[in-house]
C-alpha cells in the first residue's frame, strides 16, 4: 500500500471514533460540572480527578496494546473465549486497575495533608477511589475487548482503535462511577 493509503486508512477507521471520543470527552465533562457540589463535602475530590482518568488510559491503553499484538500475530482470537495469554492480561489489568486507583487515594490525600490544603478524611478518599476503580476496571476490560474484537473482526487495525476506545471509554465511564463512589461513600459514612 502507498504511504498516501496508508494516510487515508488510518484516518478513515480512526475518524469515527474521535467524533464520538469528542462526544463522550463533552459528556464526562458535564458530569465533572454536576460533581462540584461533592467538592464542598469531600476537598481534595479534584486533586484525584485528572489522575484517575490519566490512569484509566495508562492501565488499559497497555492492556488494548497487548490484545492489539496478539491479534496481529495470530496469538489472540478475537473473540470471548478462554485463552491463557487474554486471561493473564485481563487480570493483570484488572488488578493495576484497582491497585493504582487505592495509590491514587492515599497520595493525593497525603499531598493535601503537606501543602496544608483541606482534605477529606483518608478513608473517603480511598472509598471513592476503590469503588470508582472497580466498576470502571469491569467497563473498560469488556467495553475495550468487545469494541477490539469487533473492529478487528470487521477489518479495522485494532492499533487504530485501542487509544480512542481507552479514552473514550475511561471518561465517560470514570466521570460515571466517580459520581455513583461519591454518592456510596455519602451513604456509608
Amino acid at each position: 500500500m502507498s504511504v498516501r493509503g496508508d494516510i487515508w486508512s488510518i484516518y478513515r477507521e480512526a475518524m469515527p471514533i474521535l467524533l464520538i471520543a469528542l462526544g463522550g470527552g463533552l459528556f464526562a465533562g458535564l458530569v465533572l460540572e454536576g460533581m462540584l457540589e461533592s467538592v464542598e463535602r469531600f476537598p481534595g475530590l479534584l486533586v484525584m480527578v485528572p489522575v484517575f482518568l490519566a490512569t484509566r488510559g495508562n492501565v488499559y491503553g497497555a492492556l488494548g496494546g497487548r490484545i492489539s499484538s496478539g491479534l496481529h500475530q495470530g496469538l489472540i482470537e478475537p473473540r470471548f473465549e478462554w485463552d491463557e495469554r487474554l486471561v493473564n492480561a485481563v487480570i493483570a489489568s484488572f488488578i493495576n486497575g484497582i491497585g493504582i486507583s487505592v495509590v491514587i487515594g492515599v497520595v493525593s490525600w497525603l499531598a493535601l495533608q503537606v501543602l496544608g490544603w483541606e482534605s477529606a478524611a483518608l478513608y473517603e478518599l480511598v472509598g471513592i477511589m476503590l469503588v470508582a476503580g472497580v466498576l470502571t476496571s469491569v467497563i473498560l476490560i469488556f467495553g475495550l475487548l468487545a469494541l477490539i474484537f469487533a473492529g478487528y473482526k470487521y477489518g479495522y487495525d485494532p492499533d487504530n482503535l485501542v487509544g480512542p476506545i481507552v479514552t473514550t471509554l475511561g471518561d465517560i465511564f470514570g466521570m460515571l462511577f466517580l459520581l455513583f463512589a461519591i454518592g456510596v461513600v455519602e451513604v456509608i459514612v
